[in-house]
């Protein structure tokens, strides 16, 4: 089973190299959509959460990978998808991942994102970190669609 990683492709060149300011406006984007108050492996949960709904292999593989390399436990990485009955996340992380599903998941509820999640939100995190955490969630949600329609294969590296 494993030797089909060797046989998968991707469907085309990565669009971000296809057109290269596309990848220079993604990363500017990256650096920009940090805060203080919004920690690292709050991001790397959250992108981890987002490419699990989004079925993005290469992002879950990656972003599982930022978090052991961040010294995260296995059992908190293995558990990011069903983070509602694992007891290892703090309060702000479930915040953090109940908003990612929200704003990943759109065309599922009448409403993008709940008065009452977002009072939570504003409650674990100050308007800056707000702003970086809802461009974090945007920007993995672009790369998860790029990734996905491309048939990225995971673990291949390609930038």
């Amino acid at each position: 089973m494993l030797d089909k990683v060797e046989t998968m492709q991707a469907r085309m060149k990565h669009p971000v190299l296809v057109l290269p300011e596309a990848m220079k406006a993604l990363l500017a984007l990256g650096k920009a959509a940090t805060a203080d108050g919004l920690p690292a492996v709050t991001c790397y949960l959250v992108h981890l959460r987002a490419s699990q709904i989004n079925g993005c292999s290469f992002c879950v593989d990656m972003h599982a990978q930022e978090l052991k390399n961040a010294g995260e436990d296995d059992k908190r990485i293995h558990t990011v998808a069903a983070w509602r009955e694992a007891p290892w996340f703090t309060d702000a992380e479930r915040v953090a991942l109940a908003l990612t599903e929200e704003l990943t998941r759109l065309a599922d509820r009448p409403e993008a994102v709940s008065d009452e999640l977002w009072s939570e939100v504003a409650r674990y995190y100050d308007e800056p970190a707000r702003a970086a955490l809802l461009l974090q969630i945007a920007q993995i949600n672009v790369w998860n669609r790029l990734n996905a329609g491309i048939r990225q294969v995971a673990g291949v590296r390609w930038y």
